[in-house]
């Protein structure tokens, strides 16, 4: 089969990709990535999941593959941006270090090809649960956890059947009246920060809805994640924005090995690398 070519543009925003966890759609992510490349990349928070990995260790190679397809992509000269979210929170410690060509920071501000400029931040330091309730936001994670095995068992009973990739909770975020206000109320306050930024649009993660709208002068985009929906925003060289769906895998040519770096994930063990570089 020969190779395929990548789709060039001008930037692209992935979110909620929740490696560690057994939800990651890392298969679809990495097929992704050999689809699409960009000169910049925003990798805007929740890529790690410490939370499960601190309950529960899995690291499965697919997700070793999501870290080195990334990796790559800065070594042949992509710029990227790690926005730390709250299951990968560790990171905030970071803040302006380098990793392997990638840039670490809690939240930045990007100008499109149209001149438009976007406020680009994860979007949890604006979820009362998380911010005020910490204990609530870990018994809602364990229990989205439970939505996520009920989403893998559908997603088996639909591949038996030969039937595409299909999301329950993405489906019930969007028929369940509280999941409907908790979105809006997210956008909402996300985008009176962009106004508080001076900018014309927020590019944000966090709730796993992915959109793109105008709120008045505002245009509020959601990259959506990989655990759900498998979306993320791509810039056009022209400015423009886009949701892309990727809810398969193409098949394709066996790949060419790439040489493992390594990955690091604990904190601790980061600060003292950076100690040591310095």
């Amino acid at each position: 089969m020969p190779a395929h070519t990548a789709k060039q543009f001008r930037t692209l925003f992935i979110s909620d990709v929740h490696l560690g966890s057994k939800a990651a759609k890392a298969d679809f992510l990495i097929d992704f990535l050999r689809h699409h490349e960009a000169d910049t990349i925003f990798l805007v928070g929740d890529i790690v999941d410490g939370w499960r990995l601190r309950r529960q260790w899995h690291w499965p190679q697919a997700h070793n593959d999501v870290v080195q397809k990334i990796l790559r992509q800065a070594r042949k000269g992509a710029r990227i941006t790690y926005i730390a979210g709250n299951h990968d929170e560790f990171l905030r410690m970071f803040q302006g270090t380098h990793f392997g060509g990638i840039e670490v920071t809690d939240r930045a501000i990007h100008e499109a090809a149209d001149g438009k400029r976007y406020l680009v931040i994860h979007g949890d330091q604006f979820d009362t649960v998380v911010v005020n309730a910490r204990w609530l936001a870990y018994l809602g994670d364990r229990a989205y956890e439970f939505a996520m095995f009920a989403n893998r068992v559908v997603a088996r009973l639909r591949r038996m059947l030969g039937l595409p990739y299909w999301s329950l909770s993405s489906w019930a975020k969007v028929k369940v009246k509280q999941a409907v206000n908790f979105i809006g109320a997210f956008q909402d306050v996300l985008t009176e920060e962009a106004r508080r930024s001076e900018v014309d649009g927020v590019i944000c993660g966090h709730i796993h809805h992915a959109a793109i709208e105008a709120f008045g002068d505002i245009r509020y985009i959601n990259t959506g994640d990989w655990v759900e929906s498998c979306t993320a925003v791509v810039e056009h060289f022209d400015g423009r924005m886009e949701i892309v769906h990727w809810p398969f895998v193409k098949p394709m040519s066996a790949p060419t090995p790439e040489p493992l770096v390594p990955v690091v994930l604990d904190a601790r063990l980061a600060r003292e690398r950076v100690v040591e570089a310095a």
